[in-house]
């Protein structure tokens, strides 16, 4: 995957999104949507190299896409409470990776950002 700008020249989520292939660019601006939908109270910008949002000065989630699959981090609470569900991806202690190969589970990604949210407030 080729991207647009180094992450050292990229200032926010529209250059993180935008410095990806359109097919990709969808995808994490449908996650973008998803978590900025979540609250209003949301404070967004590149964390780690990747989009992230914080709630209350507190991380809520992550998220950055690479060459196979797209990284979802809710640290390990949200990935804890949703377990069973993420038992068939590849996962880290607070990390899940979503094939980019597969349908992208939305939805999943959705309770999980809303179960943080509840988590941070």
């Amino acid at each position: 995957m080729l991207l647009l700008y180094t992450m050292e020249n990229i200032n926010n989520v529209d250059e993180y999104i935008s410095s990806f292939p359109q097919n990709v660019a969808l995808v994490l601006a449908k996650i973008r949507k998803i978590i900025k939908e979540s609250s209003s109270n949301l404070e967004e910008g590149i964390f780690y190299g990747m989009p992230g949002y914080k709630l209350n000065k507190k991380p809520l989630v992550y998220f950055g896409a690479y060459p196979k699959h797209i990284g979802f981090y809710a640290t390990p609470s949200g990935h804890r409470q949703f377990s069973k569900e993420l038992s068939g991806y590849k996962q880290g202690k607070g990390s899940v990776q979503f094939p980019l190969s597969e349908p992208i589970p939305f939805d999943l990604i959705k309770r999980m950002v809303e179960f943080r949210v509840k988590e941070n407030l």
